[in-house]
């Protein structure tokens, strides 16, 4: 199963150190391939340096892609996760 989704950045220094760590922390509880994209750019989302690279700012989009048995819990809760600024602020 594939599933995509795609979240607006909110935090106010956008996806930097602990908001990814949030991220990495959280996607590394799933099975599926997960992938984060901006611009051109796609990195794994189980890689804090991958999400780093990103340089993702307050205000992009960047979209989630995941590929697996549960692909679609892990988008929900990754959306979820960022419509709460990824639990810092």
């Amino acid at each position: 199963m594939k599933k995509t989704g795609e979240m607006v950045i909110k935090n106010e220094f956008g996806l930097h150190a602990r908001p990814a760590a949030a991220l990495v922390s959280l996607t590394s509880k799933f099975n599926s391939q997960i992938f984060l994209i901006k611009d051109e750019t796609k990195v794994n989302a189980k890689s804090i340096l991958g999400v780093l690279v990103l340089a993702a700012e307050n205000g992009s989009t960047v979209k989630v892609e995941a590929e697996g048995e549960d692909a679609e819990d892990a988008v929900q809760q990754i959306l979820e996760l960022a419509e709460n600024h990824f639990g810092t602020e």
